[in-house]
């Protein structure tokens, strides 16, 4: 007998609870991996306007790990609308991570991306560190990831999650400001500040 493994968050039913992080898996996986087998996709974010994202190097390989900094690279609302069709095909629910430099940027996204009818939630990105404006700047206010989150509702009515980041103090208050401003689920987490030095060269 097959177990059954639905979960529902928000109003998203999902046949099993397995996702993936967003900008870590994608389409072009789908020629390693049955992409419909997924309880649901992450894309990766976008932005209202496309971002070349931050210059080579973006990833260094340390001693425990990777460290990143990608900048959000990204074609843009309109060249996501694009993609959106491939992503359809697969018959799992479409979470769309969502970022911007204001509350007026993701408040047009998510009216933008809802109108579709295609999207079935929005993750708001309130954490990426790699940017000159917007993303962490967001998330480690508790009162500005309020705010991101109230700007979003307004324009859906999907099922909302806010991507936190780690690198803060207390990532509880943040994740109860955006549990009050009305988001259904919490994503944990974004990248972990760090840095590579190499102890010879000194850079």
């Amino acid at each position: 007998m097959k177990p059954n493994l639905e979960v529902k968050i928000g109003k998203i039913k999902m046949q099993n609870p397995v996702t993936v992080g967003s900008g870590t898996f994608g389409l072009q996986n789908g020629q390693f991996f049955d992409l419909s087998k997924l309880g649901a996709i992450v894309p990766k974010g976008i932005t209202l306007k496309p971002k070349e994202g931050n210059p080579a190097p973006r990833m260094v390989e340390t001693a425990s790990g990777m460290l990143n900094a990608i900048g959000l690279q990204n074609p843009g609302l309109e060249g996501f609308l694009e993609q959106l069709p491939a992503y359809e095909r697969l018959d799992i629910p479409i979470i769309v991570n969502i970022s911007g430099e204001s509350e007026k940027d993701y408040a047009k996204l998510a009216y933008e991306l809802t109108k579709t009818g295609k999207i079935h939630g929005l993750e708001i990105n309130v954490s990426c560190p790699n940017l000159k404006s917007g993303g962490m700047q967001f998330g480690a206010d508790p009162k500005a990831t309020a705010k991101i989150v109230k700007a979003v509702k307004k324009e859906t009515n999907l099922t909302v999650i806010t991507k936190l980041t780690p690198n803060v103090t207390n990532v509880t208050e943040i994740a109860k400001a955006a549990e009050s401003a009305g988001s259904d689920a919490i994503s944990l987490i974004n990248t972990l500040l760090g840095t590579s030095i190499d102890v010879k060269t000194r850079r």
